[in-house]
């Protein structure tokens, strides 16, 4: 479901295109307005849709998720901290969803220069930079012996 903007909503703040990946979210230079330049190369992650703060972004639906005359609106709730989804189906029943912002304030992450250099044993590891610390995982990730595997084979 590709994005798309409300330009009477949109203020052109540019949030959302410092935050798309697949840069493809633009502020038109006459107006001041986003704009999803190529909406077929959307990667439908919603980062500019839930980092909207006019909530002038929303999803198209494909027709065989919400055929013509469906909605899909995102609302960003900062002060309650969530993000809610609302689906209208043609035949006028409507979905609600309702997710915590799971976002890490910006600056809190280490840069990997902060954190200590990887052992010789971390690069044996399969587990990634700082894994277990992230995932609270305090006896590694579960891992596949050569048993289990169908030949046999590490």
């Amino acid at each position: 479901m590709p994005t798309f903007v409300y330009m009477t909503r949109c203020d052109g703040c540019g949030h959302c295109v410092d935050i798309c990946p697949s840069d493809i979210m633009h502020i038109d230079k006459t107006y001041r307005r986003a704009f999803n330049i190529e909406p077929n190369m959307c990667w439908e992650c919603y980062s500019c849709v839930k980092a909207c703060p006019q909530n002038a972004i929303d999803a198209r639906g494909y027709a065989d998720f919400a055929p013509l005359g469906h909605s899909v609106r995102v609302l960003r709730e900062e002060e309650k901290n969530t993000i809610s989804w609302k689906i209208k189906f043609r035949n006028g029943h409507e979905k609600n969803f309702e997710s915590p912002i799971r976002t890490t304030k910006w600056g809190t992450i280490p840069s990997p220069a902060e954190l200590p250099p990887p052992s010789e044993a971390d690069f044996k590891s399969q587990e990634l930079a700082h894994e277990p610390d992230a995932l609270n995982i305090d006896s590694g990730l579960p891992a596949l012996t050569p048993g289990q595997l169908k030949k046999g084979v590490v």
